[in-house]
């Protein structure tokens, strides 16, 4: 084996070209082994190099991908601020600012239970808000009071469907009087209405004034019922309110 590797590193080195006859015909027969070698390692560069690409794709790909998750979260973002803004204006065209000292104020959360009882609004204490102060919505659509729940960010609003819920109401078309209670949820009624006094469905009942606690004129909602209470003294009427109070997403609280 030693003389032999000796023979071929004294052919490749050819010392003064003696084996020059000899390096001629071994190259000759290696020669198709060369350029196979060659392709081969060519091939197999080129290989790498397509993977080497493929993995800087992936790469770029992975970056576009998370740059569009980001654009299209911030466009989503812009659009719910433009759709407040819409909102927002719309409502202040329609809140009767010349009559009223109102603090607009977004629905932030309401009854779990969705029993229609309460909500809180996005302002408190630090704008002024009290407990007992009407609630609106629009054009002078009484929803609620507030509640003794106040925060300096935050305050709850008693909705007028809330059991514990009472205020001074007229028919507007008649202007038999009563009040307004809530019934734990499920609507409004007009009780405490003297059996002398005209209800007729499709009437619209308003805030009446009385007692100085709700403005007078504030919508209500209209009769779709009359009967006679229990005991069968009073009148009393089904009210259908003017808006569903699940579907609020902005209110105005008369503050003065």
């Amino acid at each position: 084996m030693a003389v032999a590797a000796i023979c071929l590193l004294l052919i490749f080195l050819n010392p003064h070209e003696i084996f020059n006859p000899i390096r001629g015909v071994f190259l000759k027969i290696s020669q198709p082994f060369q350029k196979g070698f060659y392709f081969i390692g060519d091939s197999t560069k080129g290989l790498f190099s397509f993977l080497g690409s493929i993995g800087d794709l992936n790469n770029q790909n992975e970056q576009l991908i998370k740059e569009n998750n980001s654009l299209v979260s911030r466009l989503a973002d812009l659009k719910d601020v433009q759709k407040e803004n819409e909102m927002l204006r719309q409502q202040l065209n329609l809140a009767p600012r010349q009559k009223y000292d109102l603090e607009a104020s977004f629905v932030i959360g309401q009854d779990p239970q969705l029993s229609g009882s309460w909500l809180m609004i996005d302002k408190g204490s630090a704008s002024g808000i009290k407990p007992g102060m009407p609630v609106i919505y629009s054009d002078g659509i009484l929803v609620g009071k507030i509640d003794n729940e106040i925060s300096p960010d935050s305050a709850k609003v008693d909705l007028l469907s809330d059991a514990d819920s009472a205020v001074n109401a007229m028919d507007v078309n008649t202007s038999a009087k009563g009040i307004v209670k809530g019934e734990y949820g499920l609507g409004l009624l007009l009780d405490m209405v003297d059996q002398s006094a005209v209800l007729n469905v499709g009437d619209t009942v308003v805030t009446s004034g009385l007692g100085g606690a709700v403005p007078e004129g504030l919508f209500i909602g209209t009769v779709q019922q009359v009967r006679l209470s229990q005991d069968k003294l009073f009148q009393q009427a089904v009210i259908t309110p003017r808006v569903k109070y699940s579907n609020l997403d902005m209110v105005f609280v008369i503050k003065n």
